[in-house]
């Protein structure tokens, strides 16, 4: 029954209105009994839903507005007033179905990502045949094809062919990505050129795509604190309302009066302005490749004003490379590299796995080296027993707790790669150091800018911490202007860190890797996640993920905040004052039941414009500082 009359709500606005329009021609023929009975009977019909929704919160003891609109109805029926008891019906009414659509379009991002959801996938069968099954179908392991123009259906790695692939719908960026053999492509990405044959290896509710969705709808579920407030200043204010609304009848005996200020004080603008703004900020970061998982985390960003960097995939490209390979003994630079690079495949460090590729590059064969006894030393290096060789591989710090002493000409030589921008990897075989490599990397692109966009949006103070070396971190802190660097940090130092700012009163966002930082990540009052496909660790421990792992992205989600933010302020102001207005208005007799029904109508459909605009908010580009590219190695 109650669907059944939801379902139609529309057709009884049409015939509300029609019966309403037909009320007011009669009355102008002069048929004042045809009016009567035309405006009662579209009092009626409108009544019936707000009626029904009225008892159901009266179940649930609450005190709606749709309560307060029925007692006032009821109230213009038993006092003749069928004109606004008619046009009131009518105007709530419309006014729900105008707030519907409106909201359906600040959700119009979420629904544009589950409208992206691919539904069937072309899965390779061993005997060479083709099969299309629903994408709920695929099993991790199974061989998918994708040919131009189609959707990946899971996630997992190429195993055959390349191809250009648009991953604006995890990513926010438009640009198409080149994809090749044992690279990583994602659900809802779209293949624009090429042919790929891929292994699923995440599918279903497990993919990066449906976690987006996922975290999103949670997201624009979850409340600020500012709703949350409204939410318990509502249960109080509406049933203040009524009894206020008896002592003006008390005081006045004109129930008439009563009545309008019964309906005119409905909170309904000051109920809705909120939680719109916040549906529509986040809809806005989904769409640019953000995710900031609610609207309490959005209110609590906006007030950040110092950000901690992570140095390494966050401030730099995360691409390092093994610039220098440097030996100290009789052994080659092969060998070397050969015997560290088998320990550091137990490794998950950047710094292990750069040296891993080194050795893939050179095409040695790590599959003939034995490895047994590794150990990975969070945040210093890493130690194993490779070909019955002792191998520690690592900074200082590691070197000094195994007693392993540099001779002056190896810290002199590390040193130099340091200042020039690498990270120096003592290598020590047998107790001796054999070695040192070098690794380096590069500046983000659009570090610089974003950096400065911050500062200009409200950021006060800019810090990098990181596990690397002194020499390696002043030249990247002096390169992006940084207010403060500390380097050759644990994880544990990182955190007592980010503490040491939040108890000085700092309120603090720190960005990281979304692995290593994790502890840091979870300590600041906000942790935002660097991480291009969405790591669960980053998803989980973070409260802002960005999917394109782009610095530009964290610059427009600060703004952002501080911009839904803004616009939940201005709504609460713009109900607020509609309210106290047409109070006064009402009380002084110049604002009467439709009118003033009319414009509090009026005042909900502007909050919810104004917080449309969010929708398509993107951050200008700052006049300081012109991307040009920092191509500076680190």
């Amino acid at each position: 029954m109650i669907t059944h009359i939801n379902h139609h709500k529309n057709h009884i606005i049409i015939l509300s209105g029609s019966l309403i329009a037909i009320g007011f021609i009669s009355g102008f023929m002069g048929t004042k009994n045809l009016q009567d009975i035309a405006l009662i009977i579209a009092t009626i019909i409108a009544s019936i839903p707000i009626f029904i929704k009225a008892l159901q919160a009266l179940r649930m003891k609450a005190f709606s507005i749709d309560l307060l609109v029925s007692i006032a109805v009821l109230g213009a029926l038993y006092i003749g007033e069928y004109t606004e008891s008619s046009i009131v019906t009518f105007l709530f009414l419309f006014g729900d179905y105008l707030e519907m659509r409106t909201l359906e379009k600040t959700r119009s991002s979420l629904r544009e990502l589950v409208d992206l959801a691919p539904q069937e996938a072309t899965l390779l069968r061993a005997d060479g045949q083709t099969e299309t099954v629903p994408v709920e179908d695929v099993k991790e392991g199974n061989r998918v094809l994708v040919h131009p123009g189609g959707k990946i259906p899971v996630d997992g790695k190429i195993v055959y062919g390349k191809a250009s692939i648009n991953e604006s719908a995890i990513t926010g960026e438009s640009v198409p990505a080149s994809k090749a053999i044992d690279d990583l492509v994602f659900s809802g990405t779209i293949l624009d050129n090429g042919y790929i044959e891929m292994i699923a290896q995440r599918v279903g509710n497990d993919t990066t795509f449906a976690k987006i969705i996922e975290l999103v709808e949670e997201a624009q579920e979850s409340k600020s604190k500012a709703e949350k407030f409204l939410d318990k200043f509502a249960n109080i204010y509406t049933p203040s309302v009524v009894i206020l609304s008896i002592v003006v009848y008390l005081f006045t005996r004109d129930l008439h009066l009563a009545i309008t200020f019964l309906v005119i004080a409905c909170p309904g603008a000051l109920v809705i302005g909120a939680p719109v703004s916040n549906v529509a900020g986040i809809g806005n970061g989904a769409k640019k490749g953000v995710l900031i998982k609610g609207g309490e985390i959005m209110d609590t960003f906006s007030k950040v004003d110092t950000i901690v960097f992570d140095k390494t995939g966050t401030l730099t490209k995360g691409k390092p490379e093994v610039t220098d390979i440097h030996t100290f003994s009789n052994i080659n630079q092969d060998t070397l590299l050969e015997l560290v690079a088998k320990a550091e495949t137990i490794s998950e460090h950047h710094l292990g796995q750069t040296i891993v590729k080194a050795a893939q590059t050179r095409k040695l064969d790590l599959s003939t080296i034995e490895l047994r006894d590794g150990e990975a030393i969070k945040g210093n290096g890493i130690k194993a027993i490779v070909n019955n060789h002792n191998i520690i591989a690592g900074n200082r710090k590691l070197m000094k707790a195994e007693n392993i002493s540099l001779e002056a000409t190896v810290d002199q030589y590390a040193v130099v790669r340091e200042k020039a921008g690498n990270s120096a990897i003592f290598i020590a075989i047998d107790g001796k150091i054999s070695g040192i490599i070098s690794i380096a990397d590069q500046i983000r692109d659009d570090a610089k800018i974003a950096l400065t966009q911050m500062r200009e949006n409200g950021i006060k103070k800019i810090v990098m911490l990181t596990g690397d070396n002194k020499h390696t971190a002043e030249a990247v802190a002096t390169e992006l202007g940084l207010d403060e660097f500390h380097a050759e940090l644990l994880p544990e130092n990182k955190v007592d860190y980010v503490k040491q700012l939040k108890s000085s009163g700092h309120i603090v966002a720190m960005a990281g890797d979304g692995v290593n930082d994790a502890p840091a990540i979870a300590t600041a009052d906000i942790g935002l996640a660097m991480g291009k496909g969405g790591t669960d660790i980053s998803m989980e421990t973070a409260d802002v993920v960005l999917m394109a792992d782009q610095l530009m992205q964290f610059s427009h989600a600060y703004s952002l905040a501080k911009a839904t933010t803004r616009n939940m302020k201005q709504n609460i102001l713009i109900a607020v004052s509609v309210v106290a207005l047409l109070l006064g208005g009402v009380l002084m007799g110049n604002v009467h039941l439709a009118s003033g029904m009319f414009i509090h109508e009026a005042s909900v459909l502007v909050v919810i414009l104004n917080a449309m605009r969010l929708i398509r908010f993107n951050l200008k580009p700052t006049k300081s500082v012109e991307l040009t590219g920092a191509a500076v190695k680190v």
